[in-house]
């Protein structure tokens, strides 16, 4: 075994290295997958027009629903196997691999016949009209055809990265998003396939990654593999990942909530192209916070072992660099958004017409509104993260809930009545105010735990 895949490393070598190593590889490929999703609008933008892109925003709660269900089980159970590396549990690491395999494609089935058998009525509820419905409808039946394939990948890739493979995870999910992205201009352009043509780079990409990762898994040479009598549920072990996992899983779940919301309201105060437009926001946001979510995935390895070895300066050391990585990183996005959002706003359309100009219009100004305290919102992202990487599923629950249900909610049902499309826009930087506030407080107490806990460490 490489040292640089030894689990134990973890616990010894030094904070800013184990991170570059970890965050570095994650990043890299969560943004490229985000960039495939706004290099896919562009495409659908540029070849099938400004409507089609107001399709695909109201298509994305329901592909994020269900890709949330696959990172449930996935990022439950990479958390699991690092806290159980961390107590040199190593045997029950197998167990947790073949539960994840089962519980993908249990679930990756059954939503799938689910989305399929109802999804008119999901599409028309999460924000479609007659116009932008034919569009939703056409991705998502090709998308919720592969869905065992896609909580496969990304359940896998987060077990990859876990057990001491971060690079490979990253190699793996830049294939499939390189793939996609060669795809896409073929099927859309050359084949006239239009969205259903995306759909189906995208399942193909993800199934050429799934055989890569299935490859690695058979390999008797990986620290984590497939063995004989790992497949087969147990309740323990299903418990312990989805108590992890469901915190990450309402984050997705609580942030589709709000996407239904806010597409209802800008649908009712503006129109189709006001759902286009904040599909337009929404894009370009999401690439920061994956960037941000990446600096998360290489901090949840480092955290869970630490923090099952007790080792709890290294937890916090890891917590603090993350913070400071996740705030620069979200400066940047606010100075993007107040600065050049209109010329961010014109990669998404191929034409000068009235329709594409005035999605442009708005989605400059709900940039710049979306993305006016940025900063506190990468401190507001990892804090969440990092209490269901110590196995404090309650407290990453609630901090998921407060700012996607809780807070904006009720600010989205509000505001919109005075202020109209604008107060859409702005519900969304008060909520993440509050928030932020919120989870400094909760950080606070749990940073006062640690120190008592490793005050009596000492004295043992």
């Amino acid at each position: 075994m490489a040292a640089t895949n030894n689990p134990d490393l973890l616990g010894t070598e030094k904070i800013s290295t184990l991170l570059a190593r970890y965050a570095i590889p994650a990043i890299i490929a969560m943004a490229s997958s985000s960039l495939y999703n706004i290099i896919d609008s562009i495409f659908i933008g540029h070849g099938v027009g400004a409507m089609a892109i107001s399709g695909l925003a109201v298509a994305m709660p329901l592909m994020n629903i269900t890709s949330a269900l696959g990172s449930m089980v996935g990022i439950g159970s990479s958390a699991l196997i690092s806290i159980r590396f961390g107590q040199n549990r190593r045997g029950e690491t197998y167990k947790i691999l073949g539960n994840l395999v089962l519980l993908n494609a249990t679930i990756g089935f059954v939503v799938g016949l689910i989305g399929l058998f109802f999804l008119d009525d999901i599409l028309r509820l999460f924000g479609a009209s007659e116009a932008t419905l034919p569009y939703a409808r056409s991705f998502m039946r090709v998308i919720l055809c592969g869905n065992v394939v896609t909580h496969l990948y990304m359940g896998l890739n987060e077990v990859l990265r876990a057990s001491g493979y971060p690079r490979k995870a990253m190699a793996i999910m830049l294939t499939s998003v390189g793939l996609t992205c060669l795809l896409n201009p073929l099927f859309i352009f050359v084949l006239r396939l239009g969205v259903v043509g995306s759909a189906i780079a995208t399942v193909i990409a993800q199934c050429v990654a799934l055989s890569l990762e299935l490859y690695h898994f058979s390999s008797s040479s990986s620290v984590l593999h497939f063995r004989h009598g790992i497949f087969r549920f147990r309740r323990r072990i299903v418990g312990g990942i989805l108590s992890i996992g469901i915190a990450p899983f309402l984050l997705h779940l609580c942030a589709s909530v709000v996407v239904i919301f806010v597409n209802k309201a800008l649908l009712h105060t503006g129109g189709d192209l006001y759902v286009g437009a904040y599909g337009v926001v929404n894009r370009v946001a999401l690439l920061f916070i994956m960037i941000v979510s990446g600096f998360n995935q290489g901090m949840q390895p480092i955290v869970g072992y630490n923090y099952g070895a007790q080792q709890y300066d290294r937890v916090v050391k890891t917590l603090k660099l993350t913070i400071l990585c996740a705030m620069s990183v979200m400066t940047v996005a606010f100075l993007i958004g107040q600065l050049m959002p209109r010329y961010v706003a014109m990669l998404f359309v191929g034409n000068a017409d009235a329709e594409a100009q005035q999605l442009v219009d708005v989605a400059a100004r709900g940039m710049r509104i979306v993305m006016m305290i940025f900063p506190i919102v990468g401190f507001q992202i990892v804090t969440s993260n990092f209490f269901q990487y110590i196995n404090k599923a309650p407290k990453a629950i609630f901090l998921s809930m407060t700012r996607q249900l809780i807070f904006l909610v009720p600010l989205l049902v509000i505001l919109p009545r005075f202020m109209g499309s604008d107060g859409v826009w702005f519900s969304m930087p008060i909520a993440d105010g509050i928030a932020s506030l919120l989870a400094a407080i909760l950080l606070w107490m749990q940073l006062k735990q640690f120190r008592r806990e490793g005050l009596q460490n000492v004295g043992r």
